[in-house]
């Protein structure tokens, strides 16, 4: 195994770890989880949750600390968080009716977390 294999295995599995650690935080405050790593035509969306009648899509960033953490989600990557929703959107009973908010949890190197509601909207 190359240094680079193996360095984007361990990356690979951070995310994962990550990932779940969010996913029963929301699981815990009620809501369910509709899909995870869910790969749409702009990309993929971490997890999906459903509260009710409302969806929240979740980016999930980690990184040594928050504020970097944070500084991984750019622009393009907001957009194609917003085209694979719309495409989820789709199959839901009110299609783009549906209340949606998206959110960005941020994890750190210890494993802490900080999530952001409603991070990001349409400028």
């Amino acid at each position: 195994m190359t240094a680079t294999t193996a360095s984007r295995q361990m990356c690979y599995h951070t995310g994962v770890s990550a990932e779940n650690c969010i996913a029963q935080d929301y699981e815990r405050r009620g809501f369910e989880i509709t899909r995870r790593r869910w790969r749409g035509p702009g990309g993929e969306i971490d997890l999906i949750t459903r509260n009710g009648d409302n969806l929240v899509f979740v980016e999930v960033k980690q990184s040594r600390n928050f504020d970097r953490a944070a500084e991984r989600l750019s622009r393009r990557q907001m957009a194609r968080i917003y085209a694979s929703a719309e495409h989820f959107l789709t199959d839901e009973p009110i299609g783009q009716l549906t209340n949606v908010r998206f959110d960005v949890a941020l994890v750190n190197e210890t494993g802490d977390f900080q999530i952001i509601e409603n991070a990001f909207g349409l400028d």
